[in-house]
């Protein structure tokens, strides 16, 4: 289907449109410069040609694909103004929809077809957005890498031999190499944030309790987080709208703020003074940090002051040891997943290790653990508190090389995650937003990579703020795409 551009649309010119962001291809959409039919055929045909070099799918959904941008087309033609209306907006695989695989990476899930569909995708579903397919995930989305046991890895499309991050992984590898614009992922423990900061693109971890589980999901210890992945701060704002939904029963529901977070881009709240902490010593383990990921803090500090911010260094509120007390929560977890017995030999080593582990304890074990964690987020709210933001490296340094994260001893396996995600689980204790911005390059082995910093909030809900902070240095200090070079089976 093609249409003719609206009265009043400025043209495309030679601008392709799989290079607008979601909130501007959505407008050309609407002005009729380009079908919603014909921009979804290009798209597919990009992540067959594309996604396979990145490992950016799990699957593709080409028929509902087709039949969501054929209504969009139709909706489109009533007026319909919805503001990601027939964007393609790919869903990661650690969420149902129904009739789609859903095999979570792992060999165990292996042709599973989704019955339902999650109420996360069903408000994605709702905004007109136009799937494309499942992003790849590793298996049942544990580790920091996505090397799925079943599907190609998820690769940064800065270099190619690198990991993309993960759990969202195949969701920051599509946005990056250009194939969607905007993307879902869901974080556990930097699982939106790490891949965003591989990829060179914007990652956001939602407050917990403004996303709803359900409801078919239970909140659990309220360590997971759906967010969203773009190019762009505006973009991830729009990809907010869309998902920001609280349900009956939630267990931590905490309300939106009133209108759009698109419009929170320019809110004033970040042009006033903010008092910003900077923490650059890693929470988690004893590690290393990259001179490059502090010369990246120390960019966006300069940005920071500029533009009238007080911004100021703070020590770590807690310490590794402290913050390895809430491990029982994850390994217990990954032993609670309805597996049967005979499922345990195919299992990824990592995850067979966390099962493991997780037997291992009993409640009171259990118990201690959730009040390790609650302790750790009590100590970093008490030193927070006096700041309005905390700024930290995205990362300990740049996107590593698979085999220095995925190690033949689980153990040693885990430490090295954590070596390689200081900061970001954090967030996740809290239960606060958190948000990974691009600003910086440098190269390595002979090739430039992107670092970023990580916008933690101190308060529950403080999405706006972030993505006002996130906008002031996105027009500042632009970032810029990365230009995956043709494949072999895409024009040149």
């Amino acid at each position: 289907m093609s249409t003719a551009p609206r009265a009043g649309a400025a043209p495309l010119g030679d601008e392709d449109p799989a290079s607008l962001g979601a909130l501007d291809l959505a407008r050309a959409l609407r002005a009729g410069l380009v079908s919603v039919a014909d921009h979804t055929e290009a798209v597919l045909a990009l992540a067959a040609a594309r996604g396979p070099r990145v490992g950016a799918f799990a699957h593709l959904a080409r028929e509902l694909s087709r039949r969501q941008a054929r209504e969009a087309d139709a909706a489109l033609a009533e007026g319909d103004v919805r503001p990601l209306l027939g964007v393609p907006l790919p869903i990661k695989d650690l969420a149902s929809v129904a009739g789609l695989p859903f095999e979570a990476g792992s060999a165990v899930m292996r042709g599973t077809v989704a019955e339902q569909t999650d109420g996360v995708a069903e408000d994605l579903l709702a905004a007109g957005t136009v799937t494309i397919g499942k992003t790849t995930v590793p298996e049942f989305g544990f580790p920091c890498y996505t090397e799925p046991a079943i599907s190609a890895p998820a690769r940064t499309p800065w270099d190619l031999r690198r990991t993309a991050g993960g759990s969202s992984g195949g969701a920051a590898a599509a946005v990056a190499s250009g194939i969607v614009p905007i993307a879902h992922g869901t974080d556990g423990g930097g699982s939106v944030r790490i891949p965003a900061a591989c990829c060179g693109v914007v990652g956001l971890k939602t407050s917990r309790g403004l996303v709803s589980p359900g409801p078919l999901g239970t909140e659990g210890p309220g360590l997971v987080a759906d967010g969203i992945l773009a190019r762009s701060v505006r973009d991830i704002a729009a990809g907010l709208d869309a998902i920001v939904h609280v349900r009956p029963g939630d267990a931590f529901p905490l309300a939106a703020r009133p209108g759009s977070y698109v419009t929170a881009c320019d809110d004033a709240g970040a042009s006033r003074t903010l008092r910003i902490a900077v923490l650059t010593e890693p929470l988690n383990i004893d590690t290393e940090i990259h001179p490059a990921a502090l010369r990246a803090v120390e960019r966006a500090r300069e940005t920071l002051v500029a533009h009238g911010h007080a911004v100021e260094t703070i020590g770590a509120p807690f310490t590794p040891e402290q913050w390895r007390a809430f491990m029982p929560i994850w390994t217990v977890g990954a032993a609670s997943i309805p597996l049967p017995p005979e499922a345990e030999e195919h299992l990824m080593p990592l995850t067979r290790w966390l099962r493991e582990q997780g037997r291992r304890y009993d409640a009171r074990d259990l118990a201690r653990a959730q009040a390790g964690m609650q302790t750790v987020a009590r100590r970093a709210g008490e030193a927070f508190a006096p700041y309005d933001v905390v700024l930290t490296p995205s990362l300990s340094g740049p996107p590593a090389y698979p085999e220095q994260l995925q190690l033949a001893d689980p153990a040693a396996d885990f430490d090295a995650q954590c070596a390689f995600t200081p900061w970001t689980s954090t967030w996740n204790m809290t239960g606060r937003a958190a948000i990974s911005v691009p600003v910086h390059r440098e190269r390595f082995d002979g090739v430039e990579l992107p670092l970023g910093v990580h916008l933690g909030a101190v308060r529950a809900g403080d999405e706006a703020l972030l993505l006002a902070l996130a906008a002031q240095l996105e027009a500042a200090d632009p970032w810029p795409r990365i230009i995956l070079p043709p494949g072999p089976d895409e024009d040149r």
